[in-house]
């Protein structure tokens, strides 16, 4: 059977940019069978859920599964359980892909488009790993009731096992080994009881069954990392953090490489399941259809989809490439100081693929 892929362009700018990565995908992988399917609002408009019982099944069949983005205030009071971003934690869930890999890389040509200096940015290349399928965002009890005084109380519950911290630890630990083999596991171990049992398992798999891997593991406070991110950012190789913290210091991450357009992401679980790959950025319903999104983070998402889902890593190197070709040629859409439009930039890279 043919290696497949499923696109999901979702809403706002996701149809624009997953539209460059599909004519991406056509060259240098014309054997993929892709197929694309309505995901988020734009589910909801067409069947009235964000996701479809068909598209989980299409979604669980493919290697991969490459998504634009969601959300937007057309949909602002929709059920918060029929929302566009309820659809996206149900995709997360059901496929189990609990470790999200955020690569922060400034590329060379972009050093000068970061909100910080170029010494501290050019040649940065951070991953961070997120556990991405428990914690804050889906423990219980959780919601928003009103007490016998009428007084109104809002709680979520920040819930791990062992277990699910403990295989997430594994993806840092084993993907550091083609790095520089330095993980910073982050938590707030000094307030939060979650918390400390984080930094706990995290250590004790660590001592367990890597520490003879030569990979040097530290501890951060989440709050302190925040703030070396934007102090000395070389520093860091791999941050390994739970769902919220890592949630919050990718985004942060993200603005040191000149640009959130610029970012990919990829969501995985057990080796052989299939992959979720998605743009950092969200929607940005503010320039949808004006064509002026940047198609970089989505084409470097099927990029690395082609490396851990695929397993072709030579045509993640000629997507890289063909990026930084095209970004060194000067090329740029209006994020990054440019006045190329999205298809326009696609054409660029196209240019530079060398199948």
């Amino acid at each position: 059977m043919a290696d497949k892929l499923l696109l999901l362009p979702g809403d706002g700018i996701g149809p624009e940019v997953t539209r460059q990565a599909r004519r991406v995908a056509e060259i240098v992988a014309p054997d993929i069978s892709i197929e694309e399917r309505s995901f988020g609002g734009a589910s909801i408009d067409v069947s009235g859920v964000p996701l479809t019982y068909d598209t989980l099944q299409i979604a669980k069949s493919s290697n991969a599964v490459l998504l634009g983005a969601v959300g937007g205030p057309k949909w602002d009071n929709v059920a918060r359980d029929k929302r566009p971003e309820a659809g996206l934690l149900q995709l997360r869930k059901e496929l189990d892909v609990f470790a999200n890999l955020r690569p922060a890389i400034c590329f060379s040509a972009l050093a000068d488009s970061s909100s910080l200096k170029r010494e501290l940015v050019e040649g940065l290349d951070i991953l961070i790993v997120r556990e991405l399928t428990s914690g804050v965002y889906f423990g219980k009890p959780r919601g928003i009731e009103v007490g016998s005084d009428g007084t109104k109380r809002g709680f979520d519950n920040a819930v791990y096992t062992e277990t699910e911290i403990e295989r997430v630890a594994d993806v840092a630990f084993e993907t550091s080994l083609s790095r520089q083999k330095r993980v910073v596991s982050v938590d707030k171990s000094n307030v939060m009881e979650s918390g400390l049992f984080w930094r706990e398992t995290v250590q004790k798999r660590y001592d367990q069954y890597w520490s003879n891997q030569d990979i040097e593991l530290s501890h951060m406070y989440a709050d302190a990392c925040a703030m070396e991110l934007v102090r000395t950012p070389k520093q860091f190789d791999i941050i390994l953090a739970d769902n919220l913290f890592g949630d919050i210091l990718s985004d942060e991450a993200a603005m040191l490489t000149g640009s959130i357009g610029m970012l990919p992401s990829a969501a995985l679980g057990l080796k052989g399941k299939p992959g979720l790959y998605e743009p950092v950025h969200g929607s940005a319903p503010d320039i949808a259809g004006k064509g002026t999104a940047n198609p970089c983070a989505a084409i470097l998402s099927l990029a690395m989809a082609f490396s851990s889902s695929f397993q072709r890593p030579d045509i993640q190197e000629v997507i890289f490439s063909a990026v930084s070709d095209t970004l060194n040629s000067n090329a740029r859409t209006p994020d990054i100081g440019g006045e190329l439009t999205t298809s326009q930039m696609g054409d660029q890279i196209l240019r530079n693929l060398t199948v």
